[in-house]
């Protein structure tokens, strides 16, 4: 890895002497910076959440971009380059490949009619987020401030931004369905469309419609490397190998939590909302939590530290959380070899290299992701529309004050594509699915179609064509990316989607809440660990009496030999040998919908089958875990590793510092408390790294956690602070009055305008 250079031991030791890796930061700085209006504050808290205090609106944001870049500037500089296909400038020609990928995805459209998407300020607001990093960033390259020690590491500056960068990246939002299309073809190819559905179950109710023309078993195998180049994680050397394309947990590697609990069900006079995403764990964390007040503007939560504005968290009105609702935004085309293509050539700099000449290829459709001497193939992405920047939308509905403002700011939002639900100070409850909805026709968008005119996009839905609810006679919604459309969804003539998660997290969201009044944010916070599997109970409930299994309730306590021996069956036996039987023999990356495996089991030769791979999970189980069944532990299997991506790159101190505890947890991904793993070595891999539980009566009685930690500086108190607790299921305050945070202020940073 030459390009790197990375630093020799004691030039790092050097280098890094002003950042500190034990000294707390100093409890008051003051800055003098260009492109802010008035004096500002920013109160760091004793869990490291900024509270900014502004003395305009778009100061606000200006302080929001400045201070993201003080706690995660590397971070954000890297989701920068990456977006823009800019790696190979500092990392060299490996990562040339990944550059000319990201490239093929950024929006290339109108950015006149882009801006507009966003509201009437969305524009200055970006550009003040924007100027506020680039003041962090001139500090930085002034030497007023220290470089983070990942640029030392790797030898480079950041670099400074333009407000399009915001908009343009679009490599970052949850993209659907195109692997899945392609899956589903290589199982119809080798199993049939029936035996296809054993995959992935079709919700509602649907029978896959073949396009014509379409032969399952002419798509490559390799046909979206590239779009998976696009969307995959930078890789340095040494750092964790890529995760396959579709974990062997891919039901609930990505997923969500929240709901609402109306006054008629809750301890006290105000409604509960809560909300726990489910991403891809990380270091820094995913999400940042910021507090921004100016006039007319106090809202909180968490949003991407990249982007400006919260999109979960709550203001002085409302509460507003989310989890994905699973609209089909994409479709895989292909054509004739010969199929005219529009070609753009871009010059990709190399770091100690020449600069490279990348070939883009579109189709009407959309980017070029492969070709060969027969086909190629593109994709169609909704999210590549004009307003599709992932969750910018979020700018209009964090200000708004009651449902009817919030249900009209949903219009603004585009990807990904959600289930908001909503609360408010008067006691209300809402839910409304938002994202762009195209309209399908003359296709299912379930498996790659012709892109010969056939099967094209009659444009798109407006929001209403989508289910609501406001303050619904039971008292509480939730949702857990599940197919929530009524029954009566006319399904036919609005295709909003047929690939849903699992129901399970879903169903004992509804279970617990169902039964529970006076309900409190000490509930929500339990529920919100919750380990209880009914996937785990209604499979074991087919064992026959006196195995291992029987009649436990499958609760995947971190404790509990049931959840060890349930999950090594499960994934490394039971499903292969279900799979096996009815599939034929599959690659890695196939599994059987988790819905399937129970109802599979009612039939006698299936379960005879299943109760014989048990004694081989159990031999399994023994081996991994000793002799002795009483001493099994499911967190002696299940553990998390939140891995900087450059610890194999470190060396001494630093390795030290960047490095964290491997921790052991319980549950499953398909658990409320959602630990989704990889059954190769049962590492939690996805979960909620964020939490919050609002209380719309008491908003400083709020609560949440993000892991590992608030910043991403390894120097800084703040870098891991919230693991520990984040790993025992401790939340801790989401302060909102300014007595509260000036009570808890661990830092106080004055912003003073240069001129």
């Amino acid at each position: 890895m030459k390009a790197l250079r990375a630093l020799p031991a004691v030039a790092l030791a050097l280098a890094i002497t002003p950042w500190s890796l034990a000294q707390p930061a100093a409890p008051d700085v003051t800055h003098v910076v260009g492109g802010l209006e008035r004096p500002a504050e920013i109160l760091v808290d004793t869990w490291g959440v900024p509270h900014i205090y502004a003395g305009s609106h778009y100061d606000a944001f200006f302080v929001q971009g400045f201070n993201a870049a003080r706690d995660r500037l590397w971070q954000i500089d890297l989701w920068r380059r990456r977006g823009l296909g800019r790696l190979s400038e500092v990392f060299g020609a490996s990562f040339v490949a990944q550059d000319r990928a990201n490239r093929l995805f950024l929006f290339r459209g109108d950015m006149y009619r882009e801006w507009l998407a966003y509201g009437a300020d969305g524009k200055r607001i970006a550009e003040a987020f924007v100027a506020g990093i680039n003041a962090y960033v001139r500090l930085v390259r002034e030497e007023r401030v220290a470089l983070p020690v990942e640029f030392t590491l790797l030898d480079y500056q950041p670099d400074f931004w333009e407000a399009a960068d915001v908009v343009r990246i679009r490599s970052h939002g949850l993209w659907r369905n195109a692997v899945s299309e392609v899956t589903r073809a290589r199982l119809m190819c080798q199993a049939g469309v029936d035996r296809a559905t054993l995959w992935r179950r079709l919700e509602p109710a649907w029978e896959v419609r073949v396009p014509a023309g379409f032969d399952p078993c002419t798509v490559p195998p390799d046909v979206l490397n590239v779009y998976l180049l696009a969307k995959a994680p930078v890789q340095f050397q040494g750092s964790r190998a890529p995760e396959p394309p579709v974990p062997p947990d891919q039901e609930a590697a990505v997923g969500s939590n929240n709901w609402v609990i109306a006054p008629a069900r809750t301890a006290g006079p105000g409604a509960i909302l809560a909300n726990d995403p489910h991403r891809r764990h990380a270091v820094p964390s995913l999400r940042y939590v910021a507090h921004l007040v100016a006039p007319g503007l106090n809202v909180t939560g968490a949003g991407e530290p990249a982007l400006p504005g919260i999109s979960i968290g709550h203001n002085e009105r409302i509460a507003f959380g989310l989890t994905i609702f699973a609209i089909d935004q994409e479709d895989l085309y292909f054509y004739p070899a010969g199929e005219p293509v529009e070609r753009l050539v871009e010059s990709i700099g190399v770091r100690d290299g020449p600069a490279v000449a990348a070939v883009l290829e579109f189709t009407r459709h959309g980017p070029v992701v492969y070709r060969d001497a027969e086909r190629l193939y593109a994709v169609r992405a909704g999210w590549l529309e004009v307003g599709m920047a992932p969750y910018l939308g979020s700018l209009a509905y964090m200000r708004a004050a009651n449902w009817r403002e919030f249900r009209a700011a949903l219009n603004l939002w585009g990807g990904p594509s959600e289930n908001q639900v909503y609360a408010d100070v008067d006691g209300n409850i809402g839910y409304k699915p938002a994202g762009l909805f195209p309209r399908r026709t003359w296709h299912d968008g379930l498996l790659p179609v012709p892109g010969d005119g056939r099967y094209e996009w009659q444009g798109f839905f407006d929001m209403d064509a989508l289910p609501e609810e406001y303050n619904p006679e039971r008292g509480f919604i939730a949702t857990a990316n599940a197919n929530t459309l009524p029954s009566d969804f006319p399904v036919e003539t609005r295709r909003v989607g047929f690939e849903w998660a699992s129901p399970w997290r879903q169903r004992r969201l509804v279970e617990v809440l169902a039964e529970t009044d006076g309900h409190s944010v000490a509930d929500s916070l339990a529920l919100q660990r919750d380990y209880r599997s009914l996937l785990a109970r209604a499979v074991t409930d087919t064992l026959p009496e006196g195995t291992f299994l029987q009649g436990w309730d499958g609760a995947m306590d971190p404790h509990s030999p049931q959840a060890a021996v349930f999950s090594v069956w499960y994934y490394r036996h039971l499903v292969p040998a279900l799979a096996d039987r009815l599939l034929g023999e599959q690659d890695a990356v196939t599994t059987l919908d988790s819905q399937a495996v129970p109802e599979l089991l009612r039939d006698p030769e299936l379960r005879d089958l299943a109760a014989g791979t048990l004694q081989a999970a159990l031999d399994e189980t023994a081996a991994l875990l000793g002799a002795d069944r009483d001493a099994w532990r499911w967190d002696a299997l299940h553990r998390t590793d939140f891995e900087h991506p450059l610890l194999h790159l470190a060396e001494g101190d630093l390795r030290e510092r960047i490095q964290m505890a491997s921790l052991g947890r319980g549950g499953s991904g398909h658990t409320v408390n959602n630990t989704a793993f990889d059954a190769r070595d049962f590492g939690v891999r996805a979960g909620a790294s964020w939490r919050m539980v609002v209380d719309t009566a008491d908003w400083d009685a709020a609560r949440m956690t993000n892991a590992p930690g608030q910043s991403g500086d390894p120097g800084s108190p703040f870098y891991d602070s919230l693991l520990e607790d984040w790993a025992a299921d401790e939340s801790f305050p989401l302060l909102f009055s300014r007595k509260a945070v000036e009570a808890h202020t661990e830092l106080r940073i004055r912003l003073v305008p240069a001129s």
